[in-house]
Order: C-alpha cells, then structure tokens, then sequence
C-alpha cells in the first residue's frame, strides 16, 4: 500500500503499469571535496597574499583580487587599494589595446584569432571584457569566455567579464584597476573589449595605448564612421568579416574610410590611422594588425606621445575618482534627505533644481 501511495501508477485499477521505487540519490558534490573547498573558503587572504599571489602569476588570486576590486563593501576598498597601491611598481610594462564597434560587427571573434595569435608569438594576454548589464533586472549574461572558447583554454591568456551594471565610469575605473594587477601578474598584452558603440568608448580610450575600431562592410555606415568622434578617436580600423561574398564590399569600405579620415584634423599621436580588412573567422590578416600596433608603440614612444598619454590618463582617473567618490558619498549620507524632497518635487511643491541645490548646500554644511 506504502508503494501504492508513493507511486499511484501502481494502483490495482492501472494495469499493465509497474513503477519500481528507484535509488536514493546520490550527493551533488563529491563529499571530500566539498569538505576541501570549505576548508579553502574559511582561509580569508589579506594584502600580503594577494600581492604574493599576483606576482608569482596565481591565476585564482588574481581573479580574488579583481573581485575585490569589484566590490562595493568599504573594507574591501580598502584592503583593494592597498593591494592595487604595492602592485603598482610592477605594472605598466603591457601594451594595453582597447576594441570597439557595433554589435555583430564580430569583436570576440576578433579578440579569439588576435589573442591566439599573440599567444602563438609568446606573448600572455588578459582580455578584461565589459559586458552590458540589463537596465531592468542589472543582470549580465558575462558570456565573453563562452563566446571565445578556445582562448578561454589557452594557458597562456586570461578573460575576465565584468558587469556595467549600469555605471560605465565606476566599472572603467575598476578595470583600470584590474588592469593594473594583470600586468603585475605578467601579462604583457591588455585587451579592453567595450560593450559597443556608446559612451563606454571614451572611458576605455583613456586606459589604453591603442584603440581599435572594429568595422563591417555593408552596414550602411561606411563613410559615416558610426560617429565622427569615434573615428577621431581610433588609431586604427579594421572592417573584419572580410571573407566569402564580402571580400569587395569590405575593399570598397577601406578605401572609402580611408578617404573620410584625411579630412579629419591630424591625430595627436603623429601617426596616420590605418584602415585594414581582415578575417577573424578565417584568421587572415589578424598579423598585419598586430604590426601595425607594434609600429605605432615604437613611434609613439620615440616621439614622446605614448608615455605623455599614459601620464594624461592618470591624471584624468584620478578626477574621475574624485567624481565618483563624491557622488557615492553624497548618495549613501543623504538618503532620507533625498526621499523628503523626491516626495516635494513629485508633488509640484519645489522645483527640481531648487530641490537639488538645497540638498546639495544642506551635504556640504554638514562637511563643515
């Protein structure tokens, strides 16, 4: 009867219908090894740890330290900073290479062919990709390893996916930061892929020695470049998917880009943009690009631009910082204040501006 209540099919009224009672299940997770990881988890590492770690190239510190970075706890700040503070003499020896283009313009197949190529030369890479975060749920797909497959395998690379989570210039700067503690871990190239045409791009143009444009032929934008300033910004374009039927379209977009970027003023490096075809998917061309990186690092550094450039992105991180730490500060001290005069400005009492204003001269009385 016990069987007959556990599995109703066995009942005398369903003939021909037999249910045998099965097996216990097994444990989800092998029971030493559960035990392992716990022991592991209660191990907190401190400043000392992680900096030793990063610089014996400990591939789970490293990524422990940039989800401390990531964090928003003030003590995780802190302890960040610090670490970030004793990794910063051994950083900066990378080429850092920022990517961006339209959606579906092919930048993690890009990304995939150009860093096994650089890993075929020797080279270790960190691709710090930022991936766009829902507006209404904040989630993120942080698909980035799962698109680049076989680089996600190479031993010689290192992708890590972070959230916009809808603050671009708060997640710039933290992969500003983790970018620091890939170079300290001995990686010499830093690819920064952006969420796509948008205001990221001007975040990540400030991190970088290069930005690559990445390009398709028949989007209808050829000679509007998707827009002038990103254009002006980028020190190379590449129309990729240039394979198959499309091989004289992507031609056609070269030589009509290539035009357009004559009549743009001289870029501030010296050094002409250059506009190639290549083929992620096929893997051809992806060299070319890579020499024509390199040839722009050696003239940028015998004229000076590369490091004024890196000197100028510091100095433009640190306001950046100082904007974001005073916007969290405002936001986290004055949080019934805020709701007291949301409910005045919804209600027509006061006027967003005078709202705004009287907030921000009532957080800074309290300053003094």
């Amino acid at each position: 009867m016990a069987e007959c209540i556990e599995h109703p099919e066995n009942a005398p009224e369903y003939e021909g219908l037999k249910v045998n009672k099965g097996i216990p299940q097994p444990e989800a997770m092998n029971p030493h090894i559960a035990e392992r990881l716990k022991h592991i988890r209660r191990r907190e590492l401190g400043v000392e740890d992680y900096v030793e770690g990063i610089l014996r190239g400990d591939m789970n510190i490293l990524s422990q330290a940039i989800t401390l970075v990531e964090s928003a706890k003030a003590e995780h700040q802190t302890m960040a900073q610090e670490v970030i503070r004793r990794c910063l003499p051994s950083s900066g020896r990378s080429v850092r290479i920022g990517i961006t283009g339209v959606p579906g313009a092919g930048k993690s197949t890009f990304i995939e062919s150009f860093g096994k190529h650089l890993t075929g030369e020797g080279h270790r890479i960190a691709v710090l990709a930022i991936d766009p975060s829902s507006e209404r749920s904040k989630g993120s797909i942080l698909g980035d390893k799962t698109r680049m497959e076989e680089l996600s395998c190479d031993p010689q690379a290192y992708i890590r996916p972070s959230p916009s989570a809808g603050s671009l210039g708060g997640v710039a700067r933290k992969t500003r930061e983790a970018m620091i503690l890939c170079e300290t871990a001995g990686f010499d190239i830093i690819l920064v892929e952006t969420v796509g045409v948008g205001q990221s791009e001007t975040a990540v143009h400030s991190m970088v020695d290069f930005f690559l444009l990445v390009q398709i032929a028949g989007a209808g934008d050829e000679l509007q470049g998707i827009k002038r300033g990103i254009m002006e910004m980028a020190d190379s374009i590449i129309i990729n998917k240039a394979d198959g039927n499309n091989i004289q379209r992507a031609e056609l977009a070269k030589a009509q880009l290539q035009t357009a970027l004559h009549y743009f003023p001289p870029h501030e490096s010296g050094v002409m943009p250059k506009v190639m075809t290549c083929s992620a998917y096929e893997r051809r061309g992806i060299g070319e690009v890579w020499e024509h990186v390199l040839h722009y690092c050696s003239e940028t550094q015998q004229n000076g631009y590369f490091e004024a450039r890196r000197a100028e992105q510091s100095k433009y991180w640190m306001y950046e910082t100082i904007n974001e730490q005073l916007r969290e500060r405002f936001y986290r001290s004055q949080r019934e204040r805020l709701k007291e005069a949301e409910a005045q400005v919804m209600r027509n009492e006061v006027s967003s501006f005078a709202a705004a204003f009287d907030l921000l001269d009532r957080y800074f009385e309290d300053q003094n």
